[in-house]
């Protein structure tokens, strides 16, 4: 197909609203321009551009209104070998913009997207000289080569592969080859594909993507090495994420139950705005929550303020059911205050709701509740999870955490805290997951849940200690149903699109399968109660290395007072059973010690130590063993060791050196993952404990020494 002389542009904006890009950007949400070139000559340093063009791709998905397409004068003749390839000619290029007003035209278009293409780095170092020639600063662009990012995925020898052979092995149909648009709309089909591909090898960011291809890059291949021409593509290149302001952490240290007004105020439906009024001025207060027939529902001052400014309310009979607000927003008194001012800004209301664990609405938070939550627009989360509906939505949300946990640490947050809002978003996530699964499954014509059910969170999330790096630990509960019959199965779609949507999310799915989709880890509520007496009667210590992390389940979603109700059960059959407490406190002491001799850190990976392995897992290990030991209903290692001191059964000097030692340990791996998020490195529980200072080493040689202790009072019985 001949390009046509004049600009092509089909876009309803040149413009982009596209934020600054991260390393913790995902791919699948990624703002990002396929481009191409054609150009007079295929060796960087001679070459002119005859031909631009860019599509816009938002993480998969390709945006066909968003294309620019442009010939260019080159300003010198191009020859005919060039012309045989992509038929552009002399004539056609006679009055096509030169390269400073294309160049003005792609920049806007594309704006800080990340630029993608085949063999991008031959495209980048033409225009670069085209800018050096033209007089133009050459801005710091981020880009990804879709031949680079295929080898990533590819398990064939390193080769130079085509256009054609990458596109026809993934699917992706090409039209106008040898066309500048028709080629970057190839690459953009070629990058959609990969997606998926590399989230199966590990690769879910920007960061992690420029690192890996990096890699690739200065590996010895030379053709690719030469195309990059002096080029970075590399995290390196990326400026290291900072919070937009400096967060005020007070609304991640606190919940609502800290805050809010108590008791509510009640009043009839049938009650006069007047005598409404008097109620208001009595109890102090700034709203009443109206009770109506099989409702509940709100009245502000303000509402009363607009009733009576209102002629058809002037009336003295004129009742606080006729303005009542309804549906009443309501949250958990024990959800964090950020996530109430997120709510609150989304529904642009001011008065929110707050019930405990029954349901029972126990009282109200208003802005004047919330002030000390000074720093708005640092709530960088939020309630953003709520309103998105797919997987790339639950991404870009779930990529904000490493940037709220780096504020959050600069503002002088402790780590345990910190962890405890990365797990409260873990949850969210995965109930949002949910949701959207239930709404799929009802949209594919397979109704809604037919019993109710509940999803749980295990491990750490459940703990509420999940760090950057969870995996998906999750289980399902429904009220009845029979193994392979129309619950079960309707249940393990369910589960299945959860898990699926969590892992485009950034939650890779658990590698040893505990997660609702599988059979092990859905059962209706009396297969719950057989499974868990089959746990504590018959486990052999290799069967607890799964099941323990059932003690740390939290319901997430729906009928949670089943999930309750099982967990619960969970801990009294425990607790009854000696032999079985016995073999967990056998598991808590399967580890090692991450110190060597004259207490130097075990290394593998590099100068790298596991502190999961050594540090965190016999902490949260040995404080399961002490609530089941002792039937303590708590779930994280703090309120376990806490609940313990309570119950007399340990002292509380040694409660509080595991507890810090648990803060040291989740400090060095929670700023670890941090470091490597900025350099484009996959974050694990391995720490770079060479690089320690002196006082950290020493804090966290400690932190190893007491959990040692811990460890050995939990087997001999002390605890």
């Amino acid at each position: 197909m001949r390009p046509d002389t004049d600009t092509q542009l089909q876009s309803r904006a040149m413009t982009t609203d596209v934020k600054p890009l991260s390393p913790s950007t995902p791919l699948i949400s990624l703002p990002g321009a396929a481009i191409d070139t054609e150009t007079t000559g295929l060796d960087p340093r001679h070459a002119r551009i005859v031909q631009v063009a860019a599509i816009r791709v938002n993480g998969g998905q390709i945006d066909e209104e968003g294309a620019y397409q442009s010939l260019v004068n080159p300003g010198v003749p191009i020859p005919p070998h060039s012309s045989a390839i992509h038929g552009i000619k002399d004539d056609d290029v006679g009055g096509a913009p030169v390269f400073q007003r294309a160049w003005e035209q792609f920049d806007a278009f594309t704006g800080p997207r990340v630029l993608i293409g085949y063999r991008t780095g031959f495209d980048i170092s033409v225009f670069k000289r085209e800018c050096t020639l033209a007089g133009i600063d050459w801005p710091d662009r981020h880009w990804l080569c879709v031949q680079a990012l295929s080898r990533l995925v590819s398990s064939a020898p390193l080769a130079v592969e085509s256009l054609e052979s990458l596109a026809d092995g993934l699917g992706v149909t090409i039209k106008d080859r040898h066309t500048a648009l028709g080629d970057a709309v190839a690459a953009a089909g070629i990058w959609s594909a990969l997606i998926p591909l590399l989230r199966q090898k590990g690769i879910r960011t920007l960061g992690e993507a420029l690192s890996a291809t990096s890699g690739l890059l200065n590996d010895g291949s030379q053709e690719l090495a030469r195309e990059s021409s002096g080029i970075e593509a590399d995290a390196s290149s990326l400026q290291p994420e900072k919070p937009p302001v400096r967060i005020d952490s007070y609304a991640y240290r606190r919940r609502l139950v800290d805050v809010m007004s108590a008791p509510p105020v009640f009043a009839p439906a049938e009650m006069t705005l007047k005598d409404a009024v008097r109620l208001l001025i009595e109890k102090r207060v700034s709203s009443v929550l109206v009770e109506d027939i099989g409702r509940t529902g709100i009245v502000t001052e303000r509402d009363l303020l607009r009733g009576f400014a209102s002629e058809r309310m002037r009336s003295e009979h004129a009742r606080l059911g006729d303005i009542m607000s309804y549906p009443l927003h309501c949250m958990d008194a024990d959800t964090h205050l950020y996530r109430a001012i997120g709510r609150m800004n989304r529904l642009g209301v001011r008065h929110l709701a707050v019930r405990d664990a029954t349901g029972r609405i126990v009282g109200v938070v208003t802005p004047r509740n919330l002030l000390r939550a000074r720093a708005n627009e640092a709530i960088v989360l939020g309630d953003q999870i709520e309103a998105v509906t797919d997987g790339a939505g639950l991404a870009a949300a779930r990529a904000k955490l490493p940037l709220l946990a780096k504020g959050l640490l600069e503002d002088g947050l402790d780590a345990r805290s910190i962890c405890a809002v990365v797990s409260a978003e873990l949850c969210n996530l995965t109930r949002r997951a949910a949701e959207i699964a239930e709404r799929r499954m009802e949209s594919a014509g397979l109704g809604k849940p037919p019993v109710p059910y509940a999803l749980m969170v295990l491990g750490s999330g459940g703990r509420g200690e999940s760090l950057l790096v969870p995996d998906q630990d999750n289980a399902i509960v429904y009220e009845r149903g029979k193994p392979g019959g129309p619950e079960d199965e309707w249940f393990a779609t369910l589960g299945t699109h959860v898990a699926d949507l969590l892992d485009e999310a950034g939650v890779p799915y658990c590698q040893g399968g505990i997660m609702g989709k599988n059979a092990a880890w859905r059962k209706d509520r009396e297969g719950w109660l057989a499974t868990i007496d089959e746990w504590v009667t018959k486990s052999r210590p290799q069967d607890l290395l799964n099941v323990d992390i059932f003690f740390d389940g939290v319901g997430v979603h729906g009928a949670t007072e089943l999930s309750d109700e099982i967990w619960r059960y969970a801990y009294m059959r425990a607790h009854g059973s000696p032999v079985f407490q016995t073999l967990l406190t056998e598991l808590s002491r399967n580890w090692r010690s991450p110190l060597g001799l004259f207490g130097s850190f075990r290394t593998h990976k590099g100068d790298r130590t596991n502190l999961k392995l050594g540090g965190l897992m016999p902490i949260f290990t040995g404080a399961r063993v002490l609530s089941i030991r002792h039937e303590l209903l708590a779930r994280s290692c703090a309120e376990r060791l806490q609940a313990a001191v309570a119950a007399g059964a340990i002292g509380s000097h040694a409660a509080d050196s595991v507890i810090a030692a648990h803060e040291t340990i989740l400090t060095r791996i929670l700023v670890q993952q941090l470091e490597d998020i900025d350099s484009g490195v996959p974050p694990s529980n391995l720490v770079e404990t060479g690089k320690l200072s002196a006082r950290e080493k020493r804090e966290l040689r400690q932190a190893i020494r007491d959990i040692d202790f811990l460890m050995d009072a939990i087997s001999e019985g002390r605890f």
